[in-house]
């Protein structure tokens, strides 16, 4: 069902879209930007999401003109809430009279109310359910779709063409300077490299670190270099893997930025990491990953290159999971084995080959 364009009439010339998540969120959510910058190229777009956002919206300066900042609410776990700040951030909101306010955050559940509070004219997003649709405004949750298509479907169902659901990450010249003076000073050879991630925001979403040590071993000893990667506060994280390799190896934990990390990848062999946002990073700069999937929604958060990426998981009953720490033994984890990660591995070394 596509909705009625009266949200479009007249275009809109300043929209406020609310994403206030991390990055692999974000990442996700550009195919849909791309969308909105191509159906209204004068109109300004504001992100109102998170301080992680500010290098992301720096670096997609053609869809995104500025990030507002959202204080954080209980609801939402992604940041520690500041109630106090909600009142006058949703006053400086108002003030700013935006045209449309998009709700691209979630199942409008509890993300609804946070909208209707900064919107003074139209807002459109989501509803958890299809009896609560309301024409040219409120969609259903597409709960079975992957999660750049729900995005998609949302503008789609809005009335705009939104059907390129390619994943990009745009590189500048002083990303590539960047990554080729770490090259050079941690002597990594980026084509025979395969880079080695063990961290996820949640413990819940870790493959053992122990187990990705054990993969480095084994692909280390077939000749392939080994970068092990990591933001600032997966140091120990990193430290542990480390600590348990058998092969030589580079640490590049908190040693690069966004964009030199990415251009790194860009030139690797594969990427082995838990379902977080490096993974996306890979698909939006084609390298062949091997992703486990501990706790998360694979249909929804695996990348969509079937043939470049794979995704191992086991099913569970209890999958997607919210919980910090895994309260039953982490079997989601544990039964993805060694063997498996290093078996895919090498297909997709020899795949990326031809």
């Amino acid at each position: 069902m596509m909705a009625a364009l009266s949200i479009w009439d007249p275009p809109p010339r300043r929209i406020a879209v609310f994403r206030a998540l991390n990055l692999g969120d974000l990442l996700c959510s550009m195919p849909a930007f791309r969308a909105l910058r191509r159906a209204f190229p004068a109109a300004h777009i504001t992100l109102v999401g998170l301080e992680s956002a500010r290098p992301v919206v720096a670096r997609y300066s053609e869809y995104i003109d500025d990030l507002e900042l959202f204080p954080g609410d209980p609801a939402f776990p992604e940041q520690p809430a500041r109630p106090a700040a909600l009142p006058a951030f949703y006053r400086r909101m108002r003030s700013r009279a935006y045209d449309l306010v998009l709700q691209m955050h979630g199942s409008g559940a509890q993300s609804n109310a946070i909208v209707q509070s900064m919107a003074t004219k139209r807002w459109a997003g989501f509803v958890p359910d299809a009896q609560s649709q309301a024409p040219g405004q409120l969609m259903a949750w597409p709960d079975d779709q992957h999660e750049v298509q729900r995005y998609l479907s949302l503008l789609t169902w809005l009335g705009l063409q939104a059907s390129d659901s390619a994943m990009e990450f745009p590189l500048e010249p002083a990303d590539h300077e960047a990554a080729d003076r770490i090259a050079a000073d941690c002597g990594v050879n980026p084509d025979v490299t395969i880079f080695v991630h063990p961290g996820a925001r949640l413990p819940s979403r870790r493959w053992p670190v122990e187990r990705f040590a054990a993969v480095a071993n084994a692909l280390g000893s077939e000749g392939w270099r080994i970068a092990i990667t990591g933001s600032p506060d997966e140091s120990g994280l990193v430290r542990s893997l480390l600590s348990a390799l058998t092969v030589p190896a580079t640490n590049l934990c908190a040693a690069t930025t966004l964009g030199a990390l990415a251009s790194l990848l860009s030139r690797g062999r594969l990427l082995s990491c838990n379902d977080t946002g490096i993974s996306h990073i890979a698909a939006a700069v084609q390298l062949p990953s091997v992703v486990i999937a501990s706790g998360s929604d694979v249909a929804r958060w695996a990348p969509q290159d079937k043939q470049r990426h794979v995704v191992l998981h086991h099913p569970v009953a209890c999958r997607p999971c919210g919980y910090w720490e895994c309260p039953v033994g982490h079997v989601c984890a544990r039964a993805i084995t060694v063997e498996q990660v290093v078996e895919r591995a090498r297909h997709k070394l020899n795949w990326s080959a031809t």
